[in-house]
């Protein structure tokens, strides 16, 4: 199994940015990954 480049914190710290309003294509240029990563997050 591959092994993630984030921690379980930086995923939980994207999420609530997103949960506040960021918006989410801005969430995930800052952070370099795709909506498809954020989504499967989710």
């Amino acid at each position: 199994m591959k092994k993630s480049r984030f921690t379980d914190s930086q995923i939980l710290a994207f999420l609530k940015q997103g949960e506040s309003g960021v918006p989410v294509a801005d969430l995930c240029r800052k952070h370099g990954i795709s909506n498809a990563t954020y989504y499967n997050w989710l």
